[in-house]
């Protein structure tokens, strides 16, 4: 009657947890997306202003204006949704704390940590492998970073996120 099934608890065992609804794993779900479509189409807008800055004479520039536009235009769209998606988040979170420890939350924010770790592991890897081989160019060198840069954005923000951290504002 009165008791709690442990299984709906968080790790502190302090507050129960809500079950994610369908509307939670909504908002949940296409907020990761957008990030996932707002970091990509950055790293390509980022990537296609690099080979326009620096070209490689050996290389046709076939559609970097195509390139451009394109994930600019993904970006112009998908990150207010982001954005949106996060503060309509926050703003549950703060209405109620306990959402905090939505299931759906903490797998997505995991999931988002894992991507986003491997995402600069393997970039520092290639920096390393090109390093070793003798070729780097100030193209390749500002990708490398580029990637790093937007994987460990990413990768803070969400560990920080799943930390709890404490404010008393709702945030984007």
């Amino acid at each position: 009657m009165g008791t709690i099934n442990p299984i709906f608890m968080d790790e502190t065992m302090t507050m129960p947890v809500p079950k994610s609804s369908p509307k939670d794993v909504f908002y949940h779900l296409l907020s990761i997306v957008t990030l996932y479509m707002s970091a990509i189409s950055f790293i390509t807008l980022l990537f296609s202003l690099i080979n326009q800055w620096f070209p490689d004479p050996l290389s046709y520039a076939y559609g970097v204006n195509e390139s451009i536009r394109w994930s600019a235009a993904i970006l112009i769209v998908s990150f207010p949704v982001y954005l949106l998606l996060m503060w309509l988040i926050n703003k549950d979170i703060a209405m109620d704390p306990a959402r905090r420890e939505l299931r759906v939350r903490k797998w997505l924010g995991y999931l988002t940590l894992f991507i986003a770790a491997i995402t600069a592991i393997v970039d520092v890897a290639t920096l390393v492998y090109n390093l070793l081989g003798g070729e780097l160019s100030i193209r390749f060198f500002l990708k490398v970073i580029v990637v790093l840069i937007v994987s460990a954005a990413v990768f803070f923000y969400y560990l920080r996120e799943l930390r709890g951290h404490k404010s008393g504002r709702v945030t984007a």
